[in-house]
């Protein structure tokens, strides 16, 4: 019996079937998707692309508020200030404004997620009450002062300090140098008016580590603070709807109670606690608790992808180019298996990235709410959270970035006009694999939590004590193995005697890109194997660690991948209607498949396929791109994007109607 699903039953796609779709895709909050598309509609969200700056960053200021007013802020607050305390609806509703304007999802990031989010998961609860109802209802506009010009990734190392005075029981905030410029800062610029600033803290002339600090920076009249220095960052190459400035403090006196204290507060003598005795693992927990803007900006990416594969698609279905021999008949491009090879891969990857956010949201509430209630957060659960948060992130936020230029160019010259918004959403997407954690350095996160042995003092990946712990820890144990051989095993459990000569057994796509990842990793071991000798010096032990880094690097993305798999895996199982599931298995067999191709390099070089072999995995991604092009409409149209929101002329109809007028003219010419 093969493993292989029953995807071979896909004939006609009702809209029975495009609907169980949809809700699979929409996971556990498809009733509130549903409530947010029912909204009036969000094509008043939308700003016109030539718009000057200052006017942009006016009107998305007022459609801020009018979404303040609308109360779309309260999902993820405390009941006790006004929320609904539904931390994953919070997720999924910012989520859904990715289809509007993007400079108004990421302001509104900056507002409810990242300066409320800071109260909510820093604070204790009289600063939830005094600061968290004006934070929801837009009457505290504030920002998230984390990163600075000098340490973008490198938060434990910011030299922005915030020193107690208790003369006075206040905390003198200062700016030491030009590269302790708090950058890049979203709602600075123009409409801020507070910061959650993060400093290093010192009192009795201790330093305690970072921690954070409510800021004012203006007054009721908009007027900027003594001490505070406010630098606008400019015209950027996309999100000019956002206020990004700079922020420099010198000598700004703020009080005592202005300290975010749940994990470390200063009494009025200066008397420093906290109920994390280690700096280090203060920091971590810190961190981990503000891990709900890196699910977010995952989130948008995963929308952008999808809302540019449905204009494009929606294209590609109406254009025509060239006709066939022997006929008049011009042939619509999606029906090139070129065109499809450009555009149906990465719609497979989109649903599988959609599954994989899904779950990812699920953890976040969870571990969040139990936090939230009081209750006490498995060590483990968390460290997975963050793992998996970074991971996550960084490939769904590469993948909008390729997927949204290849969108680009299958639209043509269409593609580049402004009216048909893939420009603007190529242009506002960039900078997502540098922000909330660059790409790059969240990978060597993941790859972090693949080792095993945590400590309480775990430092930085490019620090000589992350290079000894290596060294030490690595060798002796090594993380439990994937999900990807626990899925394998219950593929196998359920149905044993794969077909090996079968590429579209979904046990032997697993067990490969398994394969991968076990070997990658025991790379990564031997690698680092000369590190731990006893005589080593420090720089030779660095130097061993960062001649790993590639390892390092194709480790954590052979275990993403794996992951991102199994959550498709799941939510193929958890749809019930048939003809939903018969298509969702043709999907997730073009996005193993193509993955494994994209890759076959390696699985060559390393032997675990044949030459024969990978061309069979090339014929059968080119085989499962003609079965899929009947349904490619309904795979978009599953995306659940409101026809009103989509707001391209090329994906509404424009290009259907201006073809069968050319044709119309060319059989009366005739």
């Amino acid at each position: 019996m093969s493993t292989r699903p029953s995807t071979d039953d896909v004939t006609a796609v009702t809209p029975a079937t495009i609907a169980a779709v949809q809700k699979t895709l929409d996971g556990r909050w498809h009733a509130l998707r549903d409530e947010v598309r029912a909204r009036d509609d969000f094509a008043h969200l939308r700003v016109d692309p030539g718009t000057d700056v200052e006017s942009y960053r006016a009107t998305i200021w007022e459609m801020l508020a009018r979404l303040a007013a609308e109360g779309h802020a309260v999902h993820g607050f405390p009941t006790a200030v006004g929320g609904r305390g539904d931390i994953g609806g919070s997720v999924v509703s910012f989520e859904m404004l990715a289809y509007a304007d993007l400079s108004l999802q990421v302001k509104s990031g900056v507002q409810w997620g990242l300066f409320g989010g800071a109260i909510q998961a820093l604070g204790n609860a009289e600063q939830h009450a005094r600061w968290l109802p004006g934070v929801m209802d837009l009457s505290v506009p504030g920002c998230f002062a984390m990163t600075e010009t000098g340490h973008g990734s490198d938060v434990q190392s910011v030299h922005t300090t915030a020193t107690y005075d208790a003369d006075t029981g206040e905390f003198v905030i200062d700016t030491p140098t030009e590269s302790a410029k708090k950058d890049y800062i979203g709602n600075a610029a123009r409409d801020g008016r507070m910061a959650a600033v993060f400093v290093q803290l010192y009192s009795r002339d201790e330093r305690h580590g970072v921690h954070a600090v409510l800021v004012p920076l203006r007054g009721d009249d908009g007027e900027v603070l003594p001490g505070v220095e406010i630098t606008d960052d400019g015209h950027k190459e996309g999100l000019n709807g956002v206020d990004n400035g700079r922020l420099a403090f010198h000598g700004v006196r703020v009080p005592r109670e202005n300290l975010l204290d749940r994990y470390g507060t200063v009494a009025e003598d200066g008397t420093y606690s906290s109920s994390i005795e280690s700096e280090n693992r203060r920091f971590f927990t810190m961190l981990g608790a503000l891990v709900r803007g890196r699910v977010s900006v995952s989130g948008s990416a995963v929308g952008a992808a999808a809302l540019a594969q449905t204009i494009a698609v929606r294209y590609g279905e109406a254009r025509r180019q060239f006709a066939a021999p022997g006929s008049d008949e011009e042939i619509t491009v999606l029906d090139y298996l070129a065109h499809q090879r450009k555009l149906l891969p990465g719609l497979a990857r989109t649903y599988a990235m959609r599954f994989a956010q899904n779950e990812l949201v699920e953890m976040l509430h969870d571990v969040q709410t139990t936090r939230e209630a009081g209750g006490d957060v498995d060590e483990k659960r968390q460290r997975e959270l963050e793992s998996r948060t970074a991971g996550t992130k960084a490939l769904s936020t590469w993948h909008a970035t390729a997927t949204i230029q290849a969108c680009r160019e299958a639209c043509g010259g269409q593609g580049y006009l402004s009216e048909n918004r893939l420009g603007q959403l190529r242009a506002d997407t960039d900078v997502f694999t540098t922000f909330e954690g660059d790409n790059t350095v969240l990978l060597q996160l993941v790859a972090k939590g693949l080792i095993s042995g945590y400590a309480d003092d775990f430092g930085h990946l490019d620090t000589l004590g992350t290079v000894r712990f290596v060294a030490d820890q690595v060798l002796d144990t090594v993380a439990e193995r994937t999900s990807l051989r626990q899925l394998a095993e219950r593929l196998r459990a359920v149905a044993p005697g794969r077909d090996e000569e079968d590429v579209r057994d979904r046990s032997w796509q697993v067990k490969l890109l398994d394969d991968r990842e076990e070997h990658t990793l025991d790379g990564l071991v031997r690698r680092l194997r000369p590190a731990r000798d006893k005589g080593i010096s420090p720089e030779r032990q660095f130097e061993i660690f960062n001649g790993a880094q590639d390892h390092l690097l194709r480790a954590a993305r052979s275990h993403l991948d794996g992951l991102v798999l199994d959550a498709f895996v799941r939510g193929i199982d958890a749809c019930v209607d048939p003809s939903a599931r018969a298509l969702l298995g043709k999907v997730c067999d073009l996005y193993a498949l193509s993955l494994i191709e994209e890759d076959k390099g390696w699985f060559l070089e390393h032997g675990r396929i044949s030459a024969a072999r990978s061309k069979a995995i090339t014929a059968e991604v080119n085989r499962l791109c003609l079965e899929l092009r009947p349904h490619a409409r309904a795979l978009v149209d599953a995306f659940g994007i409101p026809e009103s929101w989509i707001g391209a002329p090329i994906a509404t109809g424009a290009e259907q109607r201006r073809q069968d007028e050319a044709r119309a003219h060319a059989t009366a010419l005739a």
